[in-house]
């Protein structure tokens, strides 16, 4: 069954490859910090990937501490989902009613990865990430419209595709800093020194 998700997520990937005006239209990237930042750090990942949520939870977050309060540092998550579970799970993120709860419903689906993101059952998968959204007092209405919403899909698809075209994503998380590729260590003090050095 789970194979059977894979394949058809693949193939709608796909399908959607397949239309040039997929490219135009405009994204709607998820950012914080101010846009005169001199450090720019792009974050393309899947939301049910542990690594991702380590990365967010353990290095993000002190990055944040550190940099966003002096504005030197522009954050900006680009959804690259691997899977149906993330693609709604990003549906969800979409769902606030501005950028500061999609960032709290961010960390939220990351803090609960690991009882939401589980099984191949994605009904039960969408019940969980609909109580994820109404933690947040989110209308369960609105969310299950979110999660039905095929011009959101459609809008965090492009996303991805627009992502493989222009970075070349092999795996998540990859991390862009002022549009170079990060390939140090995947740690706090490693990417803080290489931030600074900027």
């Amino acid at each position: 069954m789970k194979r059977k998700v894979k394949f058809i997520f693949s193939f709608v990937i796909l399908i959607l490859l397949c239309f040039k005006n997929i490219y135009a239209k405009e994204l709607n990237i998820l950012s914080k910090g101010e846009e005169t930042a001199k450090v720019t750090i792009k974050i393309f990942s899947s939301l049910t990937c542990p690594y991702c949520a380590d990365f967010h939870l353990n290095i993000l977050k002190n990055l944040e501490k550190d940099f966003l309060k002096n504005k030197t540092l522009k954050i900006e998550h680009h959804a690259f989902p691997l899977d149906l579970a993330a693609l709604n799970a990003e549906k969800i993120v979409r769902c606030g009613n501005n950028m500061n709860t999609k960032f709290k419903l961010l960390d939220i689906i990351y803090e609960k990865q690991k009882q939401w993101a589980v099984g191949t059952d994605i009904n039960k998968i969408n019940d969980s990430l609909l109580a994820i959204g109404k933690s947040l007092n989110l209308e369960e209405n609105k969310l299950k419209s979110c999660l039905a919403d095929e011009g959101l899909q459609d809008e965090i698809l492009n996303e991805r595709i627009n992502a493989q075209k222009k970075y070349n994503i092999d795996s998540t998380p990859t991390i862009y800093i002022n549009e170079k590729k990060y390939k140090g260590k995947f740690d706090f003090v490693s990417i803080k020194k290489y931030i600074e050095k900027i």
